[in-house]
């Protein structure tokens, strides 16, 4: 059985489907490599989507949520 090596990313959680969209369409169109992801059973809170993103462009993740006022109810750093 081959085992994949855990990694860090930065997971950020949503009140809505609507939010996590946006954060994708915007994510993308500047070139981020995430994507979005059930919410991890770490996160308890939330409408069962997350974008998960390399933890090397969390500042980069955090500046287009405030950038383009997408609401989110954390960033947390898991490894999976």
């Amino acid at each position: 059985m081959i085992k994949r090596e855990k990694k860090q990313w930065a997971v950020v959680s949503f009140s809505t489907t609507t939010e996590a969209l946006k954060t994708e369409a915007n994510a993308q169109s500047l070139g981020l490599n995430g994507r979005i992801i059930p919410l991890p059973r770490e996160i308890s809170a939330g409408c069962g989507l997350a974008w998960r993103n390399d933890i090397s462009q969390k500042d980069t993740l955090e500046k287009i949520l405030l950038d383009n006022n997408i609401e989110y109810n954390s960033i947390t750093v898991i490894t999976i």
